[in-house]
């Protein structure tokens, strides 16, 4: 089974150089690219149809980025991704892409750019780790400032 890259497809600047060095591992392992785009979970009953007017909205502009996304990830890796779309916790997505496919071997995540600390997400699984149905889930950490060269370079 080929070995897939799971990447949180998030609004950060530094996704960018977690989805180019995916890719790029991808390519040279002939694994595959998973995209997790995760939605913020709508839970105010007293406005159901203005609700579910925002979670098609929010859907649509996913499945959007997800598909221009998916060009670069298909002419870096070789191979077309998988799309995920989950609605809630970052944290709580991952865990069940990983449980669903037990083809996902590895996380990767990017470190924030600045002083301002490694970013929420990979804050949250350093401190929870991934564990997935008896197995853990390993986690790459690319660092955000990384150039597209050194990217090639690690990969």
């Amino acid at each position: 089974m080929p070995r897939k890259f799971l990447v949180v497809v998030d609004d950060t600047p530094e996704m960018d150089a977690a989805l180019a060095y995916a890719s790029r591992r991808a390519r040279n392992t002939q694994g595959h690219v998973v995209l997790l785009r995760v939605l913020p979970d709508a839970t105010d009953e007293h406005w159901s149809g203005v609700r579910d007017e925002i979670r098609r909205q929010n859907r649509e502009e996913a499945e959007a980025l997800l598909n221009k996304l998916g060009e670069k990830v298909a002419e870096q890796s070789g191979s077309p991704p998988i799309y995920l779309i989950y609605e809630g916790d970052p944290v709580a997505a991952v865990r069940r892409a990983a449980a669903e496919d037990p083809g996902i071997k590895i996380l990767v995540l990017a470190t924030a750019t600045g002083s301002r600390g490694p970013g929420p997400l990979v804050t949250s699984i350093v401190k929870q780790g991934i564990g997935v149905q008896g197995r853990k889930l390993p986690v790459t950490l690319v660092p955000g400032e990384l150039s597209p060269e050194d990217i090639d370079d690690l990969a």
